[in-house]
Order: structure tokens, then sequence, then C-alpha cells
């Protein structure tokens, strides 16, 4: 199998080395960032460009930030889709707008070439590990065929329904984290503020139904004031973007997102928008002068 993938940042860089670790050894890739691209090289891929893995791979493969970047590569000026070959398959890993995913699925579609789209969840560590969470929309046939390449990346890997399907899981995922973020420095600031540690809060509570995997990815790093990122708070602003307006399209209600969604506004215009998710707690800091656990 011949693999094209497009989009090495914080998470396809180290998505493509788990690809070729598990023995899909055909990857070409190509990123605008020549160090991110020499990396992946040195790893077993072979580097290329846009137009040479569209005519050559069987499947084309895209890490990018949002819809317009993913519309750009395959469906704009010179863009892959018209050197793909009818028969080969799209996937797009990238978080994007549903609506847009089955846009360019049709698009597709008129060519004779498959798409699933196929969200993940799990950050920079576990694309790391190769323990990340697939969300994929498309054709079971299709899905069925191109697992086994997903698996190579995640530790779960489940198929939601048609195209459009991943991306809308991925949406519910994000509204669940930064609510569960924004939750928890809100806890730990109040704790804190009450004279209670915030660790041993975290120690007490861990273990019960308020322990979750959010909570202990970014507890700690609240606690620790580390702010590396793991997901950019400017990303989880994309992605609770394409939340409301998915949400607002069909009529559904989500005022907990908006109220997230506009504290992560706040951290941007505040200069963090390039700090971690777990950031969320300088808001309360800002309102409070509590930082967690120091």
């Amino acid at each position: 199998m011949k693999i094209g993938m497009i989009g090495l940042g914080i998470m396809g860089k180290p998505m493509a080395k788990n690809i070729l670790k598990a023995g899909f050894t055909d990857l070409q890739v190509s990123d605008l960032n020549k160090d991110a691209v020499a990396e992946v090289v040195a790893a077993g891929a072979v580097a290329s460009d846009n137009k040479t893995i569209g005519e050559t791979c069987d499947v084309v493969m895209t890490m990018l930030p949002n819809s317009p970047h993913v519309k750009a590569v395959m469906l704009g000026e010179s863009g892959v889709v018209g050197y793909m070959k009818p028969g080969s398959c799209f996937i797009d890993m990238s978080s994007i707008n549903p609506v847009a995913s089955k846009e360019i699925a049709a698009a597709l579609a008129e060519k004779g070439i498959e798409m699933l789209d196929a969200p993940v969840s799990g950050g920079e560590p576990k694309a790391i590990d190769g323990t990340l969470s697939f969300m994929v929309g498309g054709k079971q046939e299709v899905f069925d065929k191109f697992k086994p390449l997903l698996d190579s990346m995640g530790a779960s890997v489940v198929r939601c329904g048609e195209v459009g399907a991943g991306n809308t899981t991925k949406l519910a995922n994000q509204i669940i984290v930064a609510c569960n973020i924004q939750a928890v420095a809100e806890a730990l600031t109040m704790a804190q503020k009450a004279g209670v540690e915030p660790q041993l809060v975290f120690e007490a509570i861990r273990g019960g139904l308020a322990g979750s995997t959010v909570m202990e990815a970014k507890a700690p790093m609240m606690m620790e004031g580390n702010d590396k990122p793991g997901f950019k708070i400017d990303l989880h602003i994309k992605d609770l973007n394409n939340a409301l307006d998915c949400a607002h399209s069909f009529g559904a209600p989500v005022p907990m997102t908006a109220a997230v969604q506009e504290i992560l506004q706040w951290l941007h215009n505040n200069g963090c928008g390039q700090n971690d998710h777990s950031a969320i707690a300088k808001y309360y800091q800002a309102l409070t002068g509590i930082e967690i656990g120091r």
C-alpha cells in the first residue's frame, strides 16, 4: 500500500512515525515545515509533494488545522484531488466541521474516490505513543480496508457512521473535554481559596465519580504551572467554533459550550492562545489571584 501523508505538525509528525514503526514503510510525506519533513524522512519516509502524493499513492491522509486548510489542499487550485486515481481513498484525520467533510466527500465521489473522516483525540502524548482514539465516518467496507492503518496510530478505532459522523463525534468529544477542564480548574481554585491543598483534593477524588482521563492529564499541569501545549487553546477555540456552528445548524442547545468558549476566547485575547488548554486555570487566576497548587 502506497501511503501519502500531508501535515506534520504537533500531531501529524509522531503519527507518521508510528505508521512507519507498524511496518507501513511505503510512506511519502509533505509539509511546509521542512525540518518536520526531514525528521520523518530520517525515520524511514520519503519526502514528496502534494502532486506526487496524489498521483502515486493508494491512500492520501491529511492532518491539518481546520476546514479551510483541508479544502485548499484537496480541492483548491492544484488540489490533490485533481491528481488522485479513481479507486483511491482520502482519509482526513483533521478536526473540521462535519459539513465540510461531507462537501469534500461529495467532490471526491464525482471522481470515484472514497473518503473517511477520521479525527483523533488524545493530544500529543497519545500521538507519540500511538494510543490515539479515532472517530471515523465512512462506508463500512472502506473503514474495514483501512482500519489496520489507523490501528498503527491508535488504541481505539471506531466507525461512528457515514462521512461526517467522525467529525460530529469529535466535536462532542471536544465539548466534553473543554467543559471538564473548566470544571477541574474551577473546583481546584475554589478548594485552594477555601484553604484546602489542591493536590490532596486531586488525590481524594481522582478514584471516584469525578475522576477522568482529563483530570489525570490536566490537574497536574495546572498545579505545576505547566502550559506546554499538548493541545493549544487556539485549536480548542477552533473546535468549539465548529461545534457551535454545527449545533446551531441542527438546533441543538449548547449553553455550556458557549460559556467555556468565552473563557477560551478571553485567554486568547490575553496572550494565552498558544498555551495548553489546561491554562483555563489562568482565567480563574486572573479573577481570584490563586495559582493552583502554588
